[in-house]
């Protein structure tokens, strides 16, 4: 029987997925990983003068500080954030209808950028990757941006959607990156960065 690459090499391992995310969840379950959740609740707050990839790394490495001192030998934590970068200005996570149709109407008929970083960290060693996707929206009219919205609630997304919904179907033009980068997760550097960092 073949072994998935990674899971051999993780055989003595423990992963730790920080995140809540059920789309992080699920990549994870793709990838063929056996891991364990934990959560610990942080303020995601950082520095104004950040721009871009600054503040998802710095995020990142933000959530992966509040399990200082709890980590053992042989595990390994994963933490992350994902911002869309549009304007020289970050779009975070909507609380509400109008915070979210807000940012929709910004993002209509422009350009964007999604950044995810993604921290792993043992005992030992931290290393923070990034990756950039350019997306193309179309312009979106007021009933269109009412009835995602409406639908599916996309309070927990940056930017105030989700690529795998509805409005990514109908309103996605062009993108030039990782697809999976925009859903959560850049599995693709997450996959080579875990096989590079473990003997």
């Amino acid at each position: 029987m073949i072994e998935n690459p990674l899971v051999k090499k993780l055989k003595d391992y423990k992963l730790i997925l920080a995140s809540g995310s059920p789309r992080r969840k699920r990549f994870f379950e793709d990838l063929g990983m056996t891991f364990e959740i934990r959560l610990k609740p942080i303020d995601e707050i950082y520095p104004e003068e950040l721009k871009g990839s600054e503040i998802s790394e710095y995020l990142s490495e933000l959530k992966a500080s509040a399990f200082k001192g709890l980590l053992k030998s042989k595990e390994i934590l994963v933490t992350s954030d994902t911002v869309v970068w549009h304007n020289n200005e970050s779009l975070a996570k909507a609380s509400n209808k109008d915070e979210a149709a807000e940012m929709l109407h910004k993002l209509s008929n422009s350009w964007h950028e999604v950044i995810t970083s993604v921290s792993l960290t043992t005992l030992s060693a931290q290393k923070t990757i990034s990756s950039s996707t350019k997306v193309k929206f179309s312009e979106l009219s007021d009933n269109e941006i009412d009835f995602y919205i409406k639908q599916n609630q996309p309070f927990d997304k940056a930017g105030g959607y989700g690529i795998q919904e509805w409005l990514g179907a109908i309103a996605i033009e062009s993108i030039e990156g990782s697809y999976n980068n925009v859903v959560g997760l850049p599995t693709h550097l997450v996959y080579k960065t875990l096989m590079d960092m473990v003997d």
